[in-house]
């Protein structure tokens, strides 16, 4: 597959919303300060910091196979750049410099070439990167923030810019991935339509959203129970990844972070984390998730607190039942109907067996 000028451009947009993020997380931490709200402050740091140093620790991981691969032993710059928390800076410098040359200056050639195929896996990685860092970081801040605006019933500049950031920044990553996956893999068909990108996107941010306004239901409800599920939810993510023996990093170390960190995805969302058919997983992970949002509606409405008036709680309901409800029918119609492998594989799919690289085995696929 060709790396075009689409691409190209997807990836601007892509760091754009990258910087633009980090702005308004600074922002938002440091106005949490200046009102002294110095716990919500600490946790948007905490957040940060988090999806950031996880981040840098894959991005060097892969950079110091590259060096392995061709060579080279000199890390020691590497490591201090991403000590610093430029590997993601140094990654989208070579994306853009590397893919304006191949989208702009060889367009004219139809041909794929080895420049083509470069620039697509150094793109695919970078997307994985943002993705790792969008849930880590993105997911906690978003449910901090819609916490907080239904305490007060209102909410700062800061605040908005937040949820709104947030919100197209989970939307972004998850999308942006999918394609470039799906172009760096050759035995994986492409996205050829509209409906099929809207269908899927509509389905994770449907089915997520709810599940951020439960979580939000259920923290106003008790912080500790609510932490308790989700902690309870991450180990079982982690046990799952342990049970299915993951083969993502080349080191011990790396594999048992990666584990870590597809089980705190796994409470915010499916993860297909090692090339397996989903069906099974996912119709259980669903099921689970469906029975957790009622179960929480439930309890919350035989134990109403003061801090919702009526109206603004049925309000609140409503919106949760109806993104979970309109999430699972477009989930249903993307892979029945819309997905690029529907043809081949009828919902259950194998992910990114004939992917094998130095520094990663297996690609995950956000499912």
């Amino acid at each position: 597959m060709k790396y075009t000028k689409k691409n190209f451009i997807m990836l601007i947009i892509g760091f754009i919303i990258y910087i633009i993020d980090l702005i308004v997380d600074l922002w938002v931490s440091v106005r949490f300060f200046q009102e002294e709200q110095n716990v919500f402050g600490a946790l948007t740091i905490s957040f940060m910091l988090f999806g950031t140093l996880v981040v840098q620790c894959f991005s060097y991981s892969w950079f110091k196979g590259d060096l392995k691969k061709s060579g080279q032993e000199s890390e020691s710059p590497l490591l201090l750049l991403h000590c610093l928390q430029g590997g993601i800076f140094k990654r989208y410098w070579f994306a853009l410099k590397k893919g304006y040359h191949v989208a702009f200056e060889c367009s004219k050639d139809d041909t794929f070439s080895n420049d083509d195929n470069e620039v697509i896996d150094r793109v695919t990685d970078l997307n994985l990167l943002r993705l790792f860092e969008t849930y880590l970081e993105g997911c906690p801040q978003l449910v901090l923030q819609l916490y907080i605006f239904l305490e007060h019933g209102e909410t700062n500049i800061s605040q908005s810019a937040a949820i709104l950031i947030a919100f197209c920044a989970i939307s972004w990553s998850t999308l942006d991935y999918q394609v470039a996956l799906r172009k760096s893999l050759p035995d994986k068909n492409l996205f050829s339509e509209c409906c099929s990108k809207l269908s899927y996107l509509c389905y994770k941010l449907l089915t997520l959203s709810s599940w951020m306004l439960s979580i939000v239901f259920l923290l106003f409800l008790n912080v500790q129970i609510a932490l308790l599920l989700l902690v309870f939810f991450w180990l079982l993510g982690i046990l799952w990844a342990c049970k299915i023996q993951t083969q993502f990093c080349a080191s011990k170390s790396m594999e048992y972070l990666y584990r870590i960190v597809a089980g705190f995805i796994l409470i915010f969302t499916f993860f297909n984390i090692k090339g397996l058919h989903t069906k099974c997983p996912m119709t259980c992970y669903y099921i689970v998730r469906v029975l957790t949002i009622v179960g929480i509606l439930i309890v919350f409405w035989f134990f109403p607190l003061s801090v919702f008036n009526l109206e603004y709680f049925i309000i609140i309901t409503i919106i949760i039942v109806l993104s979970l409800f309109f999430g699972i029918v477009f989930l249903i119609v993307y892979y029945v109907a819309l997905h690029p492998n529907s043809e081949e594989t009828k919902f259950d799919e194998v992910d990114g067996n004939l992917v094998e690289k130095d520094y990663k085995v297996k690609y995950p696929l956000m499912e």
